[in-house]
C-alpha cells in the first residue's frame, strides 16, 4: 500500500505550479495513493509472452493518398476578394 505523504503531495504541486489548500492536498493525498496503489497492482500482472507495445490497438494512417483534382483558377480565387496584388489577396500589415 503506497501512501503518499503531505510534504510529497506538496512537491508535486510545487512542479506543477499549484497552489493547493490544505482540504486539497488532503484529498490529492488520498486520490494519488490510490493511483499508485492501483499501479502496484498492475505491476503484479504477468505479462510474459505478451510483447511491448506503444498502444493498445493497431494503428494505420487514415489520410487519403493525394490526388490531382480540377480545382479553382486564380481568377475566380480572386473574384469577392476585397483587395488583390499580382494575383494575390492584399491584406493589411497587422505587425508594428
Amino acid at each position: 500500500m503506497a501512501k503518499l505523504s503531505l510534504q510529497e503531495v506538496e512537491t508535486i504541486a510545487e512542479l506543477a505550479k499549484l497552489t493547493l489548500t490544505g482540504e486539497e492536498k488532503a484529498k490529492f493525498q488520498e486520490q494519488l495513493s490510490a493511483i499508485l496503489d492501483y499501479a502496484e497492482i498492475l505491476q503484479q500482472v504477468d505479462t510474459t509472452g505478451i510483447p511491448p507495445t506503444a498502444s493498445a490497438i493497431p494503428l494505420h494512417n487514415v489520410m487519403r493518398p493525394d490526388q490531382v483534382k480540377p480545382s479553382l483558377s486564380t481568377e475566380e480565387a480572386l473574384f469577392n476578394a476585397p483587395d488583390t496584388a499580382e494575383s494575390s489577396f492584399r491584406v493589411r500589415a497587422i505587425l508594428d
